[in-house]
């Protein structure tokens, strides 16, 4: 975008001017790319997703490979319900899920029955905080890390309690008995989210896929959802750390109002335009986004990749930009479609300084 010299900064240093206010030599590129990092490190996920060693390593081999300058650490969407006792089914060949046809929950009102997990001893979550500690000390002095803290509260209740039943007590519970288990849930998820700094971690952030428009509307989320967000994402940034919300899908109708929950960070999946959400949220809040993972990167063509990539920094003016994948990018996606991400956020992510 710009032709004026600048100092070069370290993978770390740029992202941190982003989220502060300053202006790096060019935008920086976060990924969401951890299916994509253990294959490229020769792994499956579901060989590697209890092996803290493998985990890092594999985030370590990418980054080091393609030049980006964040990794996203994240292992699937079940380890923050298992550790609040799901069942969860593994897979050699795909990410863990939880089993949703044996429901933790019979009924919203047994929530407190449940107990709250300690992120040091229960479940997987010690397992993503070991990988988080590792790969914070072999690259985190130049590579900003991002701990995932899992499922936030909505989506991690309807994990719980099985989506379709969760759904339905959407439009059937008494709305008390609804808020008393997502305060339950927060509060979990705030947990995980609190380790995850503790281990290491630049920043922490929640996946909330189930608060999508795709599945509810946005009146029920922002009964349901945003106070849960804004609740969580006030209680971990005054820890000085920025918290970052991924909610996939098109969330064009609601992302005005995720502008509004406090998080520094909100991730834009590719079916919503980013400019149009640069226009839609506060200029304080930084974009997360929104290459399409599936076309271009694992369909598409270098050109296609670069021609998107283009879009979108002239789309925000690259302002308050963290290029990435919209969502997860796939196992299958092209080595040489994520060099050319890299490509091109050098040759169109050149920003000026601002006087």
């Amino acid at each position: 975008m710009v032709k004026a010299a600048m100092k070069e900064f370290t993978s770390k240093e740029r992202v941190n001017l982003v989220l502060y206010g300053g202006t790096p030599d060019r935008i920086p590129v976060i990924p969401q790319g951890f299916l994509f990092s253990a294959k490229t490190a020769g792994y499956e996920i579901g060989a590697i997703n209890r092996n803290p060693a493998k985990m890092a390593e594999s985030h370590r081999i990418c980054q080091e490979k393609y030049g980006y300058d964040g990794c996203v650490v994240d292992v699937d969407d079940a380890t923050l319900a298992e550790a609040c006792g799901a069942k969860v089914l593994f897979r050699e060949q795909g990410v863990a899920s939880v089993d949703e046809h044996a429901p933790v929950l019979e009924d919203l009102r047994d929530i407190d029955r449940l107990k709250l997990p300690e992120p040091l001893h229960d479940g997987r979550i010690c397992e993503w905080l070991e990988t988080v500690e590792r790969l914070s000390g072999a690259i985190g002095g130049h590579v900003f890390i991002i701990g995932r803290a899992d499922q936030g509260p909505f989506s991690l209740l309807s994990l719980l309690r099985g989506t379709q039943d969760f759904m339905m007590d959407l439009l059937t519970e008494e709305p008390e008995v609804i808020h008393h288990a997502l305060e339950w849930t927060t509060e979990a998820h705030i947990r995980f989210a609190e380790a995850q700094l503790a281990a290491g971690a630049h920043a922490t952030s929640m996946g909330d896929a189930y608060a999508s428009p795709d599945l509810i509307s946005p009146e029920l989320y922002r009964t349901f959802v945003l106070p849960y967000e804004k609740k969580a994402a006030e209680a971990i940034q005054r820890h000085g750390a920025p918290y970052s919300v991924h909610i996939c899908g098109d969330t064009t109708k609601i992302i005005g109002d995720m502008g509004k929950c406090s998080a520094k960070i909100l991730e834009i999946d590719w079916k919503c335009d980013i400019g149009y959400a640069r226009s839609a949220v506060p200029p304080e809040s930084i974009l997360m986004g929104n290459v399409n993972p599936s076309d271009p990167m694992c369909i598409g063509s270098p050109q296609d990749v670069r021609e998107q990539v283009r879009a979108i920094i002239e789309k925000t003016k690259g302002r308050g930009l963290l290029l990435s994948s919209g969502c997860a990018l796939g196992a299958n996606t092209k080595p040489e479609n994520m060099a050319a991400f890299m490509e091109a956020a050098r040759e169109f992510g050149r920003l000026e300084p601002q006087g």
